[in-house]
Protein backbone atom coordinates (compact mmCIF):
# COMPACT_ATOMS: atom_id res chain seq x y z
CA UNK A 1 0.00 0.00 0.00
CA UNK A 2 2.87 2.38 0.65
CA UNK A 3 6.14 1.83 -1.19
CA UNK A 4 4.55 0.63 -4.45
CA UNK A 5 2.79 3.93 -5.02
CA UNK A 6 5.65 6.26 -4.08
CA UNK A 7 6.48 7.10 -7.74
CA UNK A 8 2.78 7.82 -8.34
CA UNK A 9 2.82 10.07 -5.26
CA UNK A 10 5.66 12.16 -6.68
CA UNK A 11 3.77 12.53 -9.95
CA UNK A 12 0.68 13.66 -8.04
CA UNK A 13 2.82 16.31 -6.32
CA UNK A 14 3.96 17.59 -9.71
CA UNK A 15 7.46 16.12 -9.86
CA UNK A 16 9.01 15.31 -13.23
CA UNK A 17 8.56 11.88 -14.75
CA UNK A 18 12.30 11.22 -14.57
CA UNK A 19 12.43 11.91 -10.83
CA UNK A 20 9.29 9.84 -10.26
CA UNK A 21 11.05 6.91 -11.93
CA UNK A 22 14.33 7.35 -10.08
CA UNK A 23 12.70 7.37 -6.63
CA UNK A 24 12.03 3.65 -7.14
CA UNK A 25 15.70 2.84 -7.76
CA UNK A 26 18.22 5.36 -6.40
CA UNK A 27 17.30 4.78 -2.72
CA UNK A 28 17.96 1.08 -3.25
CA UNK A 29 21.70 1.68 -3.50
CA UNK A 30 21.78 3.47 -0.17
CA UNK A 31 19.74 0.63 1.26
CA UNK A 32 22.18 -1.95 -0.07
CA UNK A 33 25.10 0.01 1.37
CA UNK A 34 23.39 0.19 4.76
CA UNK A 35 23.11 -3.61 4.66
CA UNK A 36 26.87 -3.73 5.11
CA UNK A 37 26.39 -2.41 8.63
CA UNK A 38 24.12 -5.31 9.50
CA UNK A 39 26.73 -7.86 10.72
CA UNK A 40 28.54 -5.26 12.83
CA UNK A 41 25.27 -3.92 14.26
CA UNK A 42 24.12 -7.43 15.13
CA UNK A 43 27.37 -8.12 16.97
CA UNK A 44 27.15 -4.79 18.79
CA UNK A 45 23.57 -5.44 19.90
CA UNK A 46 24.33 -9.09 20.59
CA UNK A 47 21.00 -10.04 19.07
CA UNK A 48 19.58 -10.69 15.62
CA UNK A 49 16.10 -9.96 16.93
CA UNK A 50 16.95 -6.51 18.29
CA UNK A 51 18.43 -5.44 14.97
CA UNK A 52 15.44 -6.67 12.95
CA UNK A 53 12.88 -5.09 15.30
CA UNK A 54 14.79 -1.78 15.33
CA UNK A 55 14.98 -1.60 11.53
CA UNK A 56 11.33 -2.55 11.16
CA UNK A 57 10.36 0.22 13.58
CA UNK A 58 12.39 2.72 11.55
CA UNK A 59 10.48 1.61 8.46
CA UNK A 60 7.23 2.32 10.28
CA UNK A 61 8.33 5.82 11.23
CA UNK A 62 9.46 6.59 7.67
CA UNK A 63 5.82 6.65 6.57
CA UNK A 64 5.04 9.56 8.94
CA UNK A 65 6.78 12.31 6.91
CA UNK A 66 5.20 10.93 3.73
CA UNK A 67 1.78 11.17 5.37
CA UNK A 68 2.51 14.76 6.39
CA UNK A 69 3.69 15.65 2.88
CA UNK A 70 0.48 14.24 1.40
CA UNK A 71 -1.66 16.32 3.79
CA UNK A 72 0.37 19.47 3.10
CA UNK A 73 0.24 18.89 -0.65
CA UNK A 74 3.87 19.78 -1.21
CA UNK A 75 7.30 18.49 -0.34
CA UNK A 76 10.84 19.01 -1.69
CA UNK A 77 11.82 16.18 -4.00
CA UNK A 78 15.13 15.74 -2.16
CA UNK A 79 13.20 15.19 1.07
CA UNK A 80 11.19 12.41 -0.55
CA UNK A 81 14.37 10.71 -1.75
CA UNK A 82 15.82 10.91 1.77
CA UNK A 83 12.71 9.34 3.27
CA UNK A 84 12.71 6.61 0.62
CA UNK A 85 16.39 5.96 1.34
CA UNK A 86 15.68 5.53 5.06
CA UNK A 87 12.76 3.24 4.26
CA UNK A 88 14.70 0.98 1.88
CA UNK A 89 17.85 1.09 3.97
CA UNK A 90 16.02 -0.11 7.07
CA UNK A 91 14.08 -2.73 5.13
CA UNK A 92 17.04 -4.20 3.29
CA UNK A 93 19.21 -4.16 6.42
CA UNK A 94 16.80 -6.59 8.09
CA UNK A 95 17.12 -9.20 5.33
CA UNK A 96 20.44 -10.89 6.22
CA UNK A 97 19.75 -10.89 9.95
CA UNK A 98 16.18 -12.12 9.48
CA UNK A 99 17.36 -15.01 7.31
CA UNK A 100 19.70 -16.14 10.09
CA UNK A 101 17.17 -15.53 12.86
CA UNK A 102 14.31 -17.42 11.20
CA UNK A 103 16.59 -20.43 10.81
CA UNK A 104 16.85 -20.66 14.59
CA UNK A 105 13.11 -20.26 15.15
CA UNK A 106 11.67 -22.82 12.72
CA UNK A 107 12.75 -26.44 13.41
CA UNK A 108 14.37 -28.10 10.40
CA UNK A 109 11.72 -30.83 10.17
CA UNK A 110 8.99 -28.17 9.78
CA UNK A 111 10.71 -25.76 7.40
CA UNK A 112 9.58 -27.24 4.09
CA UNK A 113 5.90 -26.95 4.97
CA UNK A 114 6.31 -23.70 6.89
CA UNK A 115 8.13 -21.78 4.16
CA UNK A 116 5.87 -23.11 1.40
CA UNK A 117 2.84 -21.83 3.28
CA UNK A 118 4.59 -18.60 4.22
CA UNK A 119 5.41 -17.89 0.58
CA UNK A 120 1.79 -18.37 -0.49
CA UNK A 121 0.43 -16.23 2.34
CA UNK A 122 2.95 -13.43 1.80
CA UNK A 123 2.16 -13.33 -1.92
CA UNK A 124 -1.54 -13.12 -1.09
CA UNK A 125 -1.01 -10.23 1.33
CA UNK A 126 1.25 -8.38 -1.12
CA UNK A 127 -1.51 -8.62 -3.71
CA UNK A 128 -4.10 -7.51 -1.13
CA UNK A 129 -2.00 -4.45 -0.27
CA UNK A 130 -1.61 -3.59 -3.96
CA UNK A 131 -5.35 -3.85 -4.60
CA UNK A 132 -6.24 -1.90 -1.46
CA UNK A 133 -3.85 0.91 -2.27
CA UNK A 134 -5.02 1.10 -5.88
CA UNK A 135 -8.66 1.18 -4.84
CA UNK A 136 -7.97 4.00 -2.35
CA UNK A 137 -6.16 6.09 -4.95
CA UNK A 138 -8.86 5.52 -7.56
CA UNK A 139 -11.56 6.55 -5.08
CA UNK A 140 -9.57 9.63 -4.11
CA UNK A 141 -9.17 10.60 -7.75
CA UNK A 142 -12.89 10.28 -8.40
CA UNK A 143 -13.74 12.30 -5.26
CA UNK A 144 -11.25 15.02 -6.15
CA UNK A 145 -9.05 14.25 -3.13
CA UNK A 146 -6.05 12.40 -4.59
CA UNK A 147 -3.48 13.56 -2.01
CA UNK A 148 -5.80 12.71 0.87
CA UNK A 149 -6.03 9.20 -0.60
CA UNK A 150 -2.24 8.94 -0.59
CA UNK A 151 -2.20 10.09 3.05
CA UNK A 152 -4.67 7.36 3.98
CA UNK A 153 -2.65 4.72 2.09
CA UNK A 154 0.55 5.75 3.89
CA UNK A 155 -1.28 5.73 7.24
CA UNK A 156 -2.58 2.21 6.66
CA UNK A 157 0.87 1.06 5.52
CA UNK A 158 2.40 2.48 8.72
CA UNK A 159 -0.23 0.72 10.83
CA UNK A 160 0.42 -2.61 9.12
CA UNK A 161 4.18 -2.28 9.59
CA UNK A 162 3.73 -1.32 13.24
CA UNK A 163 1.66 -4.47 13.80
CA UNK A 164 4.43 -6.54 12.24
CA UNK A 165 6.93 -4.86 14.58
CA UNK A 166 4.84 -5.98 17.56
CA UNK A 167 4.77 -9.58 16.34
CA UNK A 168 8.50 -9.53 15.66
CA UNK A 169 9.11 -8.25 19.19
CA UNK A 170 7.11 -11.14 20.66
CA UNK A 171 8.95 -13.73 18.57
CA UNK A 172 11.43 -15.96 20.37
CA UNK A 173 15.19 -15.92 19.77
CA UNK A 174 16.61 -19.36 20.63
CA UNK A 175 20.17 -18.40 19.68
CA UNK A 176 20.87 -14.65 19.60
CA UNK A 177 24.14 -14.91 17.68
CA UNK A 178 25.82 -17.98 16.14
CA UNK A 179 29.38 -18.61 17.22
CA UNK A 180 30.52 -19.19 13.62
CA UNK A 181 28.67 -16.19 12.17
CA UNK A 182 31.13 -15.22 9.43
CA UNK A 183 31.40 -12.27 7.10
CA UNK A 184 32.83 -12.33 3.61
CA UNK A 185 34.73 -9.15 2.79
CA UNK A 186 34.24 -7.17 -0.40
CA UNK A 187 37.72 -8.24 -1.46
CA UNK A 188 36.87 -11.87 -0.74
CA UNK A 189 33.68 -11.68 -2.76
CA UNK A 190 35.51 -10.01 -5.65
CA UNK A 191 38.07 -12.84 -5.63
CA UNK A 192 35.25 -15.38 -5.62
CA UNK A 193 33.57 -13.70 -8.58
CA UNK A 194 36.86 -13.58 -10.43
CA UNK A 195 37.94 -17.15 -9.82
CA UNK A 196 34.77 -19.02 -8.90
CA UNK A 197 32.81 -21.26 -11.21
CA UNK A 198 29.77 -19.00 -10.89
CA UNK A 199 31.63 -15.83 -11.97
CA UNK A 200 30.25 -15.78 -15.51
CA UNK A 201 26.71 -16.32 -14.30
CA UNK A 202 26.94 -13.49 -11.76
CA UNK A 203 28.48 -11.15 -14.33
CA UNK A 204 25.67 -11.98 -16.77
CA UNK A 205 23.07 -11.24 -14.08
CA UNK A 206 24.62 -7.89 -13.21
CA UNK A 207 24.68 -6.80 -16.85
CA UNK A 208 21.04 -7.89 -17.26
CA UNK A 209 20.15 -5.73 -14.25
CA UNK A 210 21.98 -2.77 -15.80
CA UNK A 211 20.18 -3.10 -19.13
CA UNK A 212 16.73 -3.88 -17.72
CA UNK A 213 16.80 -1.06 -15.20
CA UNK A 214 17.56 1.53 -17.84
CA UNK A 215 13.86 1.25 -18.68
CA UNK A 216 12.11 -0.44 -15.73
CA UNK A 217 11.80 2.59 -13.39
CA UNK A 218 10.06 4.62 -16.08
CA UNK A 219 7.12 2.32 -16.76
CA UNK A 220 5.17 3.96 -13.93
CA UNK A 221 5.56 7.55 -15.23
CA UNK A 222 4.92 6.23 -18.74
CA UNK A 223 1.63 4.64 -17.71
CA UNK A 224 0.41 7.45 -15.47
CA UNK A 225 1.98 10.42 -17.26
CA UNK A 226 2.19 9.52 -20.95
CA UNK A 227 -0.67 7.02 -21.35
CA UNK A 228 -2.87 8.73 -18.73
CA UNK A 229 -4.02 5.44 -17.25
CA UNK A 230 -6.26 5.57 -14.20
CA UNK A 231 -5.00 4.29 -10.87
CA UNK A 232 -7.31 1.31 -11.31
CA UNK A 233 -5.77 0.44 -14.68
CA UNK A 234 -2.27 1.00 -13.32
CA UNK A 235 -2.98 -1.27 -10.34
CA UNK A 236 -4.41 -3.93 -12.66
CA UNK A 237 -1.30 -4.00 -14.84
CA UNK A 238 0.96 -4.17 -11.78
CA UNK A 239 -1.04 -7.01 -10.30
CA UNK A 240 -1.24 -8.90 -13.59
CA UNK A 241 2.53 -9.35 -13.88
CA UNK A 242 2.78 -10.29 -10.19
CA UNK A 243 0.00 -12.88 -10.37
CA UNK A 244 1.35 -14.30 -13.64
CA UNK A 245 4.74 -14.81 -12.00
CA UNK A 246 3.47 -16.63 -8.91
CA UNK A 247 0.92 -18.72 -10.83
CA UNK A 248 3.50 -20.00 -13.32
CA UNK A 249 6.19 -20.82 -10.73
CA UNK A 250 4.97 -24.43 -10.24
CA UNK A 251 5.15 -25.08 -14.00
CA UNK A 252 8.57 -23.41 -14.19
CA UNK A 253 9.74 -25.60 -11.32
CA UNK A 254 8.57 -28.70 -13.17
CA UNK A 255 10.43 -27.51 -16.27
CA UNK A 256 13.62 -27.03 -14.20
CA UNK A 257 13.36 -30.51 -12.70
CA UNK A 258 12.83 -32.11 -16.09
CA UNK A 259 15.20 -30.12 -18.31
CA UNK A 260 17.53 -28.40 -15.85
CA UNK A 261 17.93 -24.89 -14.49
CA UNK A 262 20.30 -24.02 -17.35
CA UNK A 263 17.57 -24.41 -19.96
CA UNK A 264 15.15 -22.53 -17.73
CA UNK A 265 17.64 -19.66 -17.62
CA UNK A 266 17.77 -19.60 -21.42
CA UNK A 267 13.98 -19.59 -21.52
CA UNK A 268 13.83 -16.63 -19.18
CA UNK A 269 16.89 -14.87 -20.63
CA UNK A 270 15.46 -14.88 -24.14
CA UNK A 271 11.96 -14.12 -22.92
CA UNK A 272 12.88 -10.87 -21.17
CA UNK A 273 14.76 -9.43 -24.18
CA UNK A 274 11.90 -7.82 -26.16
CA UNK A 275 9.59 -6.91 -23.28
CA UNK A 276 10.41 -3.21 -22.99
CA UNK A 277 10.26 -2.67 -26.77
CA UNK A 278 6.88 -4.41 -26.96
CA UNK A 279 5.38 -1.58 -24.90
CA UNK A 280 5.73 0.57 -28.00
CA UNK A 281 3.56 -1.66 -30.21
CA UNK A 282 0.21 -0.51 -28.84
CA UNK A 283 -1.39 1.67 -26.16
CA UNK A 284 -4.41 -0.63 -25.90
CA UNK A 285 -5.12 -1.67 -22.32
CA UNK A 286 -6.02 -5.20 -23.47
CA UNK A 287 -2.67 -5.47 -25.26
CA UNK A 288 -0.74 -4.20 -22.24
CA UNK A 289 -2.63 -6.65 -20.03
CA UNK A 290 -1.50 -9.55 -22.23
CA UNK A 291 2.05 -8.19 -22.33
CA UNK A 292 2.16 -8.10 -18.53
CA UNK A 293 1.11 -11.75 -18.41
CA UNK A 294 4.06 -12.62 -20.64
CA UNK A 295 6.40 -10.39 -18.61
CA UNK A 296 5.48 -12.09 -15.35
CA UNK A 297 6.15 -15.53 -16.81
CA UNK A 298 9.46 -14.52 -18.42
CA UNK A 299 10.84 -12.80 -15.34
CA UNK A 300 9.63 -15.67 -13.17
CA UNK A 301 11.65 -18.11 -15.26
CA UNK A 302 14.73 -15.88 -15.17
CA UNK A 303 14.63 -15.30 -11.41
CA UNK A 304 13.92 -18.91 -10.46
CA UNK A 305 16.73 -20.19 -12.68
CA UNK A 306 19.27 -17.74 -11.30
CA UNK A 307 18.26 -18.52 -7.71
CA UNK A 308 18.70 -22.24 -8.32
CA UNK A 309 22.03 -21.84 -10.06
CA UNK A 310 23.66 -19.41 -7.62
CA UNK A 311 22.80 -20.51 -4.13
CA UNK A 312 23.87 -24.10 -4.69
CA UNK A 313 27.50 -22.94 -4.56
CA UNK A 314 27.39 -20.76 -1.42
CA UNK A 315 28.46 -22.37 1.89
CA UNK A 316 25.67 -22.31 4.46
CA UNK A 317 27.57 -20.30 7.05
CA UNK A 318 28.41 -17.57 4.50
CA UNK A 319 25.02 -17.19 2.83
CA UNK A 320 23.94 -14.16 4.84
CA UNK A 321 27.13 -12.26 4.12
CA UNK A 322 27.37 -13.21 0.44
CA UNK A 323 23.72 -12.31 -0.16
CA UNK A 324 24.34 -8.91 1.42
CA UNK A 325 27.32 -8.15 -0.82
CA UNK A 326 25.62 -9.44 -3.94
CA UNK A 327 22.65 -7.18 -3.18
CA UNK A 328 25.05 -4.24 -3.09
CA UNK A 329 26.52 -5.11 -6.49
CA UNK A 330 23.07 -5.68 -7.96
CA UNK A 331 21.73 -2.41 -6.51
CA UNK A 332 24.70 -0.59 -8.05
CA UNK A 333 23.75 -1.93 -11.45
CA UNK A 334 20.08 -1.06 -10.90
CA UNK A 335 20.89 2.54 -10.01
CA UNK A 336 23.45 2.88 -12.81
CA UNK A 337 20.93 1.60 -15.35
CA UNK A 338 18.18 3.90 -14.08
CA UNK A 339 20.48 6.92 -14.18
CA UNK A 340 21.46 6.11 -17.78
CA UNK A 341 17.82 5.70 -18.77
CA UNK A 342 16.83 8.85 -16.88
CA UNK A 343 19.56 10.88 -18.58
CA UNK A 344 18.41 9.66 -22.01
CA UNK A 345 14.75 10.31 -21.21
CA UNK A 346 15.47 13.80 -19.89
CA UNK A 347 17.79 14.65 -22.76
CA UNK A 348 15.21 13.68 -25.38
CA UNK A 349 12.39 15.69 -23.85
CA UNK A 350 10.35 13.23 -21.74
CA UNK A 351 7.80 12.75 -24.54
CA UNK A 352 6.58 9.64 -26.35
CA UNK A 353 9.61 9.59 -28.61
CA UNK A 354 11.94 9.77 -25.62
CA UNK A 355 10.21 6.81 -23.96
CA UNK A 356 10.44 4.89 -27.24
CA UNK A 357 14.20 5.46 -27.35
CA UNK A 358 14.68 4.35 -23.73
CA UNK A 359 12.57 1.21 -24.11
CA UNK A 360 14.23 0.27 -27.41
CA UNK A 361 17.72 0.81 -26.01
CA UNK A 362 16.90 -1.40 -23.03
CA UNK A 363 15.70 -4.20 -25.33
CA UNK A 364 18.85 -3.90 -27.45
CA UNK A 365 21.03 -4.14 -24.36
CA UNK A 366 19.18 -7.22 -23.12
CA UNK A 367 19.69 -8.85 -26.53
CA UNK A 368 23.44 -8.33 -26.23
CA UNK A 369 23.46 -10.05 -22.83
CA UNK A 370 22.67 -13.31 -24.60
CA UNK A 371 26.30 -13.29 -25.75
CA UNK A 372 27.29 -13.43 -22.08
CA UNK A 373 24.76 -16.17 -21.44
CA UNK A 374 26.46 -18.41 -23.99
CA UNK A 375 29.60 -18.26 -21.82
CA UNK A 376 27.84 -19.42 -18.65
CA UNK A 377 29.14 -22.88 -17.84
CA UNK A 378 26.54 -25.59 -17.10
CA UNK A 379 26.03 -26.31 -13.41
CA UNK A 380 25.05 -29.86 -12.55
CA UNK A 381 23.06 -30.41 -9.38
CA UNK A 382 19.67 -31.53 -8.22
CA UNK A 383 16.85 -29.01 -8.13
CA UNK A 384 16.54 -27.85 -4.53
CA UNK A 385 13.57 -26.66 -2.48
CA UNK A 386 13.51 -22.88 -2.38
CA UNK A 387 11.09 -20.40 -0.85
CA UNK A 388 11.03 -16.73 -1.83
CA UNK A 389 10.10 -13.44 -0.23
CA UNK A 390 8.87 -10.44 -2.20
CA UNK A 391 10.83 -7.24 -1.61
CA UNK A 392 8.84 -4.93 -3.88
CA UNK A 393 6.42 -4.79 -6.78
CA UNK A 394 7.78 -3.60 -10.11
CA UNK A 395 5.68 -2.69 -13.19
CA UNK A 396 7.97 -4.44 -15.67
CA UNK A 397 8.81 -7.63 -13.77
CA UNK A 398 5.85 -8.17 -11.45
CA UNK A 399 8.02 -8.16 -8.34
CA UNK A 400 11.53 -8.17 -6.97
CA UNK A 401 12.08 -11.40 -5.06
CA UNK A 402 14.88 -12.90 -2.99
CA UNK A 403 15.33 -16.44 -1.68
CA UNK A 404 14.61 -17.35 1.93
CA UNK A 405 17.99 -18.85 2.77
CA UNK A 406 16.85 -21.30 5.50
CA UNK A 407 14.63 -22.98 2.89
CA UNK A 408 17.70 -24.20 0.98
CA UNK A 409 18.45 -27.86 1.84
CA UNK A 410 21.47 -28.61 4.01
CA UNK A 411 24.48 -30.43 2.67
CA UNK A 412 25.04 -34.03 3.84
CA UNK A 413 27.58 -32.83 6.39
CA UNK A 414 25.04 -30.40 7.77
CA UNK A 415 22.47 -33.20 8.01
CA UNK A 416 24.90 -35.25 10.08
CA UNK A 417 25.41 -32.36 12.49
CA UNK A 418 21.84 -31.09 12.67
CA UNK A 419 21.94 -30.36 16.39
CA UNK A 420 25.02 -28.17 16.01
CA UNK A 421 23.94 -26.43 12.82
CA UNK A 422 24.44 -22.69 12.53
CA UNK A 423 21.33 -20.50 12.71
CA UNK A 424 21.41 -19.64 9.01
CA UNK A 425 20.92 -23.26 7.99
CA UNK A 426 18.40 -24.62 5.56
CA UNK A 427 15.58 -27.07 5.44
CA UNK A 428 15.22 -30.24 3.46
CA UNK A 429 12.26 -31.53 1.57
CA UNK A 430 9.19 -29.72 0.26
CA UNK A 431 8.64 -27.86 -2.98
CA UNK A 432 10.65 -24.82 -4.07
CA UNK A 433 7.91 -23.65 -6.34
CA UNK A 434 4.96 -22.90 -4.05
Amino acid sequence: MGETYLPAFLLALGASEVLAGLVATVPLLAGAVLQLASPRAVRRLGSLKRWVVTCAAIQTLSFVPLLGAALLGRVPVVFTFVVATVYWGAGMATGPAWNTWIGTVVPSRLRARFFARRTRLSQLTVLTGLLTGGALLQAGEELGMPLEAFALAFLLAACCRSISVIFLAYQSEPRPLPADFRSVSLRGLAARLRDGKDARLLFYMLVVALCAQSAAPFFTPYMLGELRLSYLEYMTLLGTAFVAKIVTLPALGTFARRFGAQRLLWLGGVGIVPLSALWLASDSFAYLFGLQLVAGCAWGAYELATFLLIFETIPEEERTSVLTLYNLANASMIVSGSLLGGALLNGLGQDHGAYAAVFAASAAGRALTLLLLTRVAPVRFGIVPLAIRTLALRPSAGSTDVPVLPSIPPTPSEDENDDRRAPGDAASGGSPFA
